[in-house]
């Protein structure tokens, strides 16, 4: 979805992959941050916390007349259904990340 979107082109592909891996790691409940991660992507945590709550608001409101065929691919089930994944709440992910 990033692709799609000029605001993202900025960031560094690594670092937007840190974050995006952050962000799913929180949705799905399965930890957080580790050292090892820290390690070889060479972010800290708080490092990728605003670009996880901007790519957290991108699913939460993004435009659902547009792109139609990107989300119907990613709705199938041989990618695990992934755009039909419940963006978090935008206080519960604040308070996630803050108390990691």
């Amino acid at each position: 979805m990033t692709l799609q979107e000029y605001d993202y082109a900025r960031e560094s592909p690594s670092k937007l992959a840190a974050s995006c891996l952050l962000l799913a790691l929180t949705m799905k409940n399965l930890g957080g941050w580790t050292p090892t991660l820290e390690y070889y992507s060479g972010y800290s945590a708080q490092d990728l916390h605003p670009l996880v709550k901007r790519l957290n608001f991108l699913l939460t409101y993004q435009p659902r007349g547009k792109l139609n065929a990107v989300r119907s691919k990613y709705s199938h089930r041989v990618f695990f259904e992934v755009a039909k994944v419940t963006p978090m709440d935008m206080l519960k992910l604040e308070e996630t990340l803050t108390s990691s």
